[in-house]
């Protein structure tokens, strides 16, 4: 007999119990139900995700060319716009790459930088950290 083994032929290792087993078992799955969809998804929704410009709790409010905030009629600052960008409309945006129709590349630069200035907890976060993902 090996000396890995007691005098009764067991291993000295210690064994898991049934319910660490399990636990572990459990929180796997759980892992792989949750991420296996998500990274299905994740190039559909980064394309049909939605930034509003401004937040809707900032409706009628204008965008300064640095991306903050004024009041309506601040000189120097563009008005909101009327519909979100798409995920891909801002990707695009950010990149340089789009003036949607209607927009001079001042307004441009100013939704592009109230794309940059957002944060968790604002509308439209979740696609712009998304956009940040790479792939």
């Amino acid at each position: 007999m090996s000396e890995a083994f007691d005098p009764k032929g067991e291993s000295q290792a210690p064994e898991p119990t049934r319910r660490l087993v399990l636990a572990l078992g459990a929180a796997a799955a759980s892992t792989v139900v949750t991420i296996k969809p998500a990274l299905a998804q994740t190039a559909g929704s980064v394309l049909n995700c939605e930034i509003p410009i401004p937040s809707p709790q900032a409706a009628g409010s204008y965008i300064a060319p640095d991306g903050s905030l004024v009041p309506a009629g601040t000189e120097g600052a563009v008005p909101p716009l009327p519909r979100p960008l798409t995920g891909e409309e801002a990707k695009q945006l950010l990149n340089g790459g789009l003036t949607p129709a209607g927009m001079d590349a001042e307004s441009s630069q100013a939704y592009a930088n109230y794309i940059r200035r957002l944060q968790a907890g604002m509308s439209g976060f979740t696609c712009y950290a998304s956009l940040q993902m790479p792939r």
